[in-house]
Parts: C-alpha cells; sequence; structure tokens
C-alpha cells in the first residue's frame, strides 16, 4: 500500500493533506461516458475503466472514494473550485494542460482517429476533414485538432452525443480517441461507423488536479502499484476489450419499453425529491424577493428605486445559465464555496425576482386608486391598506403570470445538472449514456415536465376561481 507522508500542519494544508486528513478522495467525473464512466443499466450503480481505476488508486491510498459526477464542459472549472481533488475522466494529456494541472502518470494510452460512417469514402486522412463538419466536446484537445485541420466544429458533450450526431447525418465525421471508439463498438456492436483514418497523434490519458495540488506523488505510486501487480490490465480487459461489455448475456442491451420502464422510478424520484422541491422553494424565496423589489421599484425614494431598477435590469438581461455558473463556479473564487443544491435555489430565486417584481409592479397598479382612498377614508395606514385590500386584489391579476413564471421555473430546474444536481433532466442523461436511447429517456423526462406543468395549471385555475371574491365591483 502506498504511504500517506504529511506535508505539514493542519494550518494551510491542501490537497492530498486534505484527503490524508479527510480519509475521502473526492473524484470528478461524467457519468454519462461509457465504457469509461457511467451508471450501469441494471444496478445504476456507477461504473466504468476511470471509476474502477479511481476506485483501485483510492484503495492503494488508503482512504475512500467519492464521486462528483460533472458534465465534461464543466468539469475543470469545478475541479478549481475545489468541489472535488481530481478528476478521472479520460484526461488527454497536453502541454497546455499540464502548465495549468497537476497530471499524473498515464493510465490508458490510445490515439487519435476520425470515425465516420461505415459508408462514407470521403474522409482518408485529416486533410480530407477541411470543409467538413464534426461533432467534438468544445474543451478536448480533439476539438483543437479538427479545427486545425479546418472542418466546422459543433459542440457537444461527449462522444455519445457526437456519435448520435453522427448517425443522424448532422456531421460528417468526429475526432476521438481510440479507446473511446474501440471500447464503444465492443459495448453495442454498431457496425455502422468505422475508423476512417489515424491521425498519428498519441493521446495519454491521466488523472487531473489543481497545480502544486501534492497529489501527483502518491497518486503515481499508486498507478505503479496497480500496473506491476496486473490490476490495470484485468480492468482494461473488463472494459475496453471487445468482449468487455458482453462476457455474458445478462449484458445484452435491454429493450426500449424495458430500459423506460426501469427509469420509471428514478426519474419519478428525481422529480420528487429534488425537481419539485427546487421548484418550490425557489419559487417562495423568488416570490418574497419580488415583492420587495416591487415595493422598491415603486418607492418614491430614488435610492430604493434606481436599486430596483439595476436588479431588475441584471436579472432579465443575463442568461439564467450565466446566473447560475457565476454563483457555482465564479464565486469560490472569491471564497464563497457553496453546494450545488443551494447554488441552484439562489440563483432560481434570484432570477425569479427579476422577473415576478415586474408583474407584481403592475398588478398592484393595476388595482383602481379608488381602493386607496377608501382605505384611507376608514383610518387604514398604508401597510395595513396594502395587506388588506390592495394586495388581495392585485394577487388575482398576478397570479396568470406569476403562474406562468411558476411552469417556466419548472423546466429551467433542468439548468441545475450543469453545476451538479441530479434532478430530472440529468437522471435521464445518466439512464441515455450507455445504450444511446435519448428519444425514448428524454421523452420520458419530458413527460414528466408536461404532467407537473399540469398538475400547476390545474392549481392556477382553481386558485383564480377562489381569488374572485376580491376583485371590486
Amino acid at each position: 500500500m502506498v504511504m500517506l507522508a504529511s506535508c505539514g500542519g493542519d494550518d494551510g494544508a491542501t490537497g492530498f493533506d486534505k484527503v490524508e486528513k479527510s480519509g475521502v478522495l473526492r473524484v470528478g467525473t461524467e457519468g454519462t461516458y461509457p465504457p469509461f464512466s457511467y451508471h450501469d443499466s441494471s444496478s445504476g450503480e456507477l461504473v466504468g475503466y476511470d471509476v474502477d481505476v479511481a476506485r483501485e488508486v483510492a484503495d492503494k491510498l488508503g482512504v475512500d472514494v467519492e464521486f462528483v459526477e460533472t458534465p465534461w464542459d464543466s468539469i475543470f472549472a469545478a475541479l478549481e473550485s475545489g468541489r472535488f481533488d481530481v478528476v478521472a475522466n479520460q484526461v488527454t494529456i497536453t502541454d497546455e494542460r499540464k502548465a495549468k494541472y497537476d497530471l499524473s502518470d498515464p493510465y490508458a494510452i490510445g490515439e487519435g482517429v476520425i470515425v465516420t460512417l461505415a459508408d462514407d469514402n470521403s474522409i482518408t486522412s485529416l486533410e480530407d476533414l477541411e470543409g467538413k463538419t464534426t461533432a467534438q466536446s468544445i474543451t478536448s484537445n480533439w476539438a483543437q485538432v479538427a479545427k486545425d485541420a479546418g472542418a466546422q466544429v459543433e459542440a457537444v458533450e461527449g462522444f455519445t452525443q457526437a456519435i448520435t450526431l453522427l448517425h443522424q447525418g448532422r456531421v460528417q465525421a468526429t475526432v476521438n480517441d481510440s479507446l473511446s471508439v474501440l471500447a464503444y463498438q465492443a459495448t453495442t456492436g454498431d457496425k455502422s461507423i468505422k475508423i476512417a483514418a489515424n491521425i498519428g497523434e498519441r493521446s495519454e490519458q491521466a488523472f487531473a488536479a489543481v497545480k502544486d495540488s501534492g497529489m501527483l506523488d502518491p497518486v503515481n505510486g499508486a498507478l505503479a502499484e496497480l500496473k506491476e501487480d496486473g490490476t490495470l490490465e484485468a480492468i482494461s480487459q473488463e472494459y475496453l476489450n471487445a468482449n468487455a461489455a458482453g462476457t455474458s448475456e445478462d449484458k445484452t442491451a435491454p429493450s426500449t419499453w424495458k430500459l423506460i420502464a426501469d427509469n420509471l422510478w428514478p426519474m419519478a424520484k428525481a422529480t420528487i425529491t429534488v425537481t419539485i422541491p427546487l421548484t418550490a422553494i425557489s419559487f417562495f424565496f423568488g416570490l418574497i424577493i419580488a415583492l420587495g423589489i416591487a415595493m422598491a421599484r415603486m418607492s418614491k425614494n430614488r435610492a430604493w428605486s434606481s436599486f430596483a431598477r439595476v436588479y431588475i435590469s441584471l436579472i432579465r438581461g443575463t442568461p439564467l445559465l450565466v446566473q447560475l455558473f457565476i454563483i457555482f463556479y465564479a464565486l469560490p473564487e472569491l471564497n464563497i464555496l457553496i453546494d450545488p443544491f443551494p447554488a441552484a435555489a439562489i440563483a432560481f430565486s434570484l432570477n425569479v425576482g427579476g422577473y415576478a417584481a415586474e408583474i407584481i409592479r403592475s398588478a398592484i397598479g393595476s388595482v383602481p386608486k379608488g381602493q386607496w382612498e377608501a382605505a384611507e377614508t376608514i383610518g387604514m395606514n398604508y401597510r395595513t391598506a396594502l395587506r388588506r385590500i390592495i394586495l388581495p386584489q392585485a394577487l388575482r391579476t398576478a397570479v396568470p403570470p406569476l403562474s406562468n413564471t411558476l411552469i417556466s421555473l419548472v423546466k429551467d430546474t433542468s439548468l441545475a445538472s450543469t453545476i451538479l444536481v441530479t434532478e430530472l433532466l440529468r437522471t435521464a442523461q445518466i439512464a441515455a449514456a450507455p445504450t444511446f436511447e435519448f428519444f425514448a429517456l428524454y421523452g420520458t423526462a419530458a413527460l414528466y415536465y408536461w404532467v407537473v406543468c399540469l398538475v400547476l395549471s390545474s392549481v392556477q385555475g382553481r386558485i383564480e376561481i377562489r381569488l374572485d371574491r376580491y376583485v371590486a365591483i
């Protein structure tokens, strides 16, 4: 076993010192990148070549392992913000990455290849990519290879999406590592694609950590032991050999209907335990923010009114996805680290506050001025009139647009998957990745969203009827 050596006291400890102290190695991986990192369709367990290698490394280091599933395009941002200690997701060693990150010794070696449809003979070399369209993960080194060859690059999240676009005829090729391609073919038996050309570039995959993390020596020591005792070879035979995904009949791909049936409960559970609570919490606090901003916007105090105007302008003028990324990935640079679910709730609440504020303001403005005057006549002060007379009538006007905001929020929660929240869409992505049944599982996810929105629409109608008694005659 690799011995753990402390590099100093607890104060200021970083990298491997913290891993040693906590007894847990946090590993960032996609979870949707078969056969390297994916969920087994029968057990739902996170498995794959990179996953098993990471488990063995942690075992050699004498610590537990905790996997944090992250989309590839966000994985390095999450690493830098301290969401995990290392990345194990077929990170190719490049000079640019070596300059910015700690990269371990390689634990997988392949070469770059061009993949096309089996009946496409128009591409036989890297030069033939000029003028063609390829699908690449935009932050991968293969995207740059394709660009340098003159190809137009369509950005995708990973290899599975690239192959799907290739099958659909939306792109002519994809450039990737031979290990990924051969493993995909072994897993799926797909004979409709082929390796059209080798591009002469060797690729080496390694663990990645932040620069000067202190992780390299212990991880490299563990990898050396795994190579020497044959563990790496055994894992690669299981996942990367031609028979890796089909050593027994039980591993044959399930039918589409069985796949949907097997994932109905996991997707329902994600809807009940994550999507709906995230929507409810965000909408509740968003309405509180909206009411405050609306009142500030209507205030005669110029400072409060200006603040409200700026807030609304910022929220409505910037994409929700950018707001999510700022809170989750950018704030850690200011030493503000927020867990995924609270970060999503904060972003959605602030967003709802900006949009709903104008709805509430216009609803209050729609109440006849005579209602204010009548309230003053019977001795009500401003707050009492607002609470007892104005807001109940304004609420009737505000319910339809606020309901639309709520329904939009239900669908917007799907963006939380980009910041590590395993909600409904992310659950569907996990189920679809190893099987490539995107239409079936994404369609099922859409059905769940639709049902939730139907229920909310029904509730909206009942609320409107109940509030009719507040309408002035």
